[in-house]
């Protein structure tokens, strides 16, 4: 509509500037793809190179435990997409968990950190295993000593905080590492961008259905997730199917109190999830079908049929981008 009243314009100067407009964003992004629901990652993020390379030694370290067994690592592998493959991430002393560790690629998208969005930002979020009893069951102290002792981390922190090794310092290191893991140039974002062959036959079909279908009302954004809360069996109750309610199933409740927030989780990326089985908040979903099933039954309230269940299958493993920690 906005190119046929340009048209009637009679070849008016407005015209022609809006044309060579166009000719030069098409020239540099391919053909726009305009009011989609998802976008391209970021090619670059606003990181600190020297925080950057001090967090991941840090993210690295299983000094940061109590027992020095359990690194950030552990339950969040990066060469393997970012979380560890267990259904329940195992903490010190084999203590299991109490949800599925969610990928840390593109975690500094999310506006809320953990299944239950309880801290705002990644520095909050580091508080949280560093000092749970059941991941690496550290007292910030204890860390700062033993940081202190090592032989390098005393230098490296003085060269890039002023007041060298504290508990801001140590988060504000590892949060700027994380934020670093994002993981544009997948080939969803190419056929964004404009590439036709990036995506086949297949996964243009699965994207459609995914719209269709109402997953993007959702999964939506450049991180297709990651920007809302939303309440697990909204059409057909999971919890009363599964049985067993622990209190990490009452999700962002047990923050609030609010009975509008009992089962409600962040709604997760899907950026990473071809990379990062099992799924759900639980891990009990095995497989990317068994999740797309699991949200057609709780979350659409609707059947669909095999095939259109394999084309979103086969969509969602378009959106795995590239980052060096993938082949470190």
């Amino acid at each position: 509509m906005q190119h046929t009243r340009i048209w009637h314009c009679s070849r008016t100067l407005m015209f022609s500037l809006v044309s060579v407009v166009l000719a030069a964003l098409i020239m540099l992004s391919g053909t726009l793809r305009a009011e989609e629901p998802l976008s391209p990652i970021p090619q670059q993020v606003d990181a600190d190179p020297e925080k950057v390379r001090l967090g991941r030694a840090l993210f690295h370290d299983p000094a940061l435990s109590k027992d020095g067994t359990i690194s950030c690592a552990s339950c969040h592998d990066l060469a393997a997409g970012g979380s560890d493959g267990r259904k329940i991430s195992i903490g010190i002393e084999g203590r299991p968990g109490k949800v599925n560790s969610p990928t840390v690629f593109n975690a500094g998208m999310n506006f809320k950190q953990f299944w239950d969005g309880r801290a705002n930002t990644l520095e909050q979020q580091i508080d949280g295993p560093i000092q749970s009893s059941f991941e690496m069951g550290s007292l910030w102290p204890d860390v700062i000593a033993k940081l202190y002792r090592d032989a390098d981390y005393p230098k490296l922190f003085k060269k890039i905080y002023p007041d060298g090794i504290n508990r801001k310092n140590v988060k504000n290191a590892i949060a700027e590492f994380i934020r670093s893991l994002v993981t544009p140039n997948s080939r969803f974002d190419k056929w964004l961008s404009g590439d036709e062959s990036a995506l086949s036959a297949l996964e243009k079909r699965g994207y459609a259905l995914f719209k269709d279908y109402g997953c993007s009302s959702c999964h939506q954004g450049a991180n297709v997730g990651g920007n809302m809360f939303q309440v697990f069996g909204v059409l057909n109750d999971y919890f009363k199917k599964r049985g067993d309610i622990t209190e990490a199933d009452l999700g962002r409740y047990v923050i609030t109190g609010n009975d509008d927030d009992r089962h409600s989780f962040k709604v997760p990326s899907l950026r990473m999830a071809a990379l990062t089985p099992p799924y759900l908040h639980d891990g009990n979903a095995a497989t990317l079908r068994d999740a797309v099933d699991a949200m057609f039954e709780f979350q659409l309230g609707r059947e669909a049929p095999d095939e259109d269940k394999d084309a979103i299958v086969a969509f969602i493993k378009t959106l795995v981008g590239k980052s060096e920690e993938l082949s470190k």
